[in-house]
């Protein structure tokens, strides 16, 4: 914590937006998405603009109990969770989140230099750790050493699939129902593409938390059930009835071509 004030708000981004805009106007890449939880304002500020100039799409949370909230509601491919927050503290929501099913990677962000700080984030569940102060650049390098962690796309002849009224494009990053780009994550994208690739078959959650997360043990299936729930909403006419992604009871999942 800090003795810094500001006005700015959660995740509102300053000094790059401008820059950001121009650099990346037009592009047609999917972002990986990150959560940012940091209680002092001008840090979140610093590393939520930075990170949106490097392309990627942030939220942020100035607490414990709001990363517990947005970790478990929404999607992210990373998270960057400073150790000493109020209400609760990042040891405890890395081990919650864990707790609660999620494999999403945690970069852990401290002023803590002690190695027992270390193991013991690491040991309930952190991929990573950083302590401050920090070089920037090293901490966009850790960033994008854990996203690296999923596998990337396998080769195929074939650069895109029509089911009905979605097409999607296999070897970019670009998923559209009637001509219209769906807004989705890095990883929404991964696993909308697996399954397409799948259409028909029957994938469980282990088969798909190896090959689109990179996991090789199924403890935490939670996190598949959370990014299925998500594509869905972005995918299907009526999510609660949906006819390209069936869940297989006690089995997993299958993706209807028609």
């Amino acid at each position: 914590m800090s003795g810094f004030s500001s006005g700015i708000g959660p995740c509102e981004s300053s000094s790059f937006e401008g820059v950001r805009k121009s650099r990346h106007a037009g592009a047609s890449r999917v972002s990986d998405s990150v959560l940012v939880v940091e209680d002092e304002a001008a840090l979140r500020t610093t590393l939520s603009d930075r990170l949106r100039y490097e392309g990627y799409e942030v939220e942020c949370a100035a607490n414990g109990d709001e990363a517990f909230e947005k970790a478990t509601k929404l999607t992210f491919d990373l998270i960057v969770l400073d150790v000493v927050l109020p209400r609760r503290d990042g040891f405890t929501v890395c081990r919650e989140i864990r707790k609660a099913g999620l494999i999403t990677p945690v970069l852990m962000l401290t002023a803590r230099g002690q190695t027992a700080d270390k193991v013991n984030g690491l040991k309930i569940g952190a991929d990573d750790y950083v302590t401050k102060p920090f070089a920037i650049e090293e901490l966009m390098a850790r960033i994008a050493a854990l996203l690296r962690r999923a596998p990337g796309a396998p080769a195929s002849d074939a650069r895109s699939r029509q089911f009905g009224s979605i097409q999607i494009d296999l070897r970019g990053t670009q998923a559209t129902r009637d001509g219209v780009p769906l807004n989705l994550s890095a990883r929404e994208f991964q696993l909308l593409r697996y399954f397409a690739q799948h259409a028909g078959r029957t994938v469980s959650r282990a088969e798909l938390l190896r090959e689109v997360w990179g996991y090789s043990a199924d403890a935490f299936t939670r996190t598949v059930d959370m990014h299925v729930a998500s594509l869905r909403q972005k995918l299907e006419t009526d999510p609660k009835q949906p006819t390209f992604i069936s869940t297989v009871q006690r089995l997993g999942y299958k993706f209807n071509p028609s």
